[in-house]
């Protein structure tokens, strides 16, 4: 089977033949000079909003100075938030209260972090998960539903908790590096669709095959 269409904004269809509208790739939805999502990257929510970004980043401004990047083929299940570094106040003062802001001549440029959040490839983020400023999720990674996610996630880790911790690895180490090495949210799309079947299977070996063809 093909996959979907990449620039369709509801990429599923029901069966009645209407668009699934709780459902959009990011990449056709989103429209922010700070946010940016690779191609076939989806995300669902059961109360869909006209502005995907807001609802998704709620801090990440156009005049942000920190970006949001999304990989290919990331899933974000509804009650996701990304809450990126616009959010933080100054912390080396005596206080925290962020003066500043309420006055437009100092305003511009007051950033106090402004670390981007940088999610890999076929991560898939689970209900309700919380993405702290600066997160780096590795490619592969699973965050449980409801995690509250801070600092590293290494490659093909499962996370849960808050903080969220590494409970395990997906695969072994060996299979890790394969999956890296082989890049596969990078091939053609004919060329993933013809490797479905070894993907969703866990047959790396097939998958190196399709790779060599």
């Amino acid at each position: 089977m093909p996959l979907p269409d990449p620039t369709r904004r509801y990429p599923i269809t029901l069966p009645d033949g209407t668009d699934h509208k709780g459902t959009v790739f990011l990449s056709q939805t989103v429209d922010h000079p700070r946010f940016k999502a690779g191609a076939y990257s989806y995300a669902s929510d059961f109360d869909p909003p006209e502005d995907w970004a807001a609802r998704l980043a709620p801090y990440l401004f156009p005049f942000s100075r920190e970006r949001l990047v999304l990989g290919k083929f990331c899933q974000i299940a509804h009650g996701v938030r990304f809450i990126t570094a616009s959010a933080n106040h100054a912390m080396d003062g005596l206080t925290c209260f962020p003066f500043q802001v309420f006055n437009p001549d100092r305003m511009t440029g007051f950033q106090p972090d402004i670390r981007d959040t940088i999610v890999g490839h076929d991560v898939w983020i689970g209900y309700g998960a919380l993405i702290l400023p600066g997160s780096q999720i590795g490619t592969g990674a699973i965050i449980g539903a409801g995690s509250v996610v801070r600092g590293t996630i290494p490659p093909y880790a499962v996370v849960t908790g808050n903080p969220a911790e590494v409970q395990r690895f997906r695969f072994p180490t060996e299979v890790i590096d394969r999956l890296l090495a082989l890049q596969w949210w990078d091939w053609p799309a004919e060329t993933i669709a013809a490797a479905e079947a070894p993907l969703v299977s866990g047959d790396i070996d097939a998958l190196e095959r399709i790779a060599a063809e």
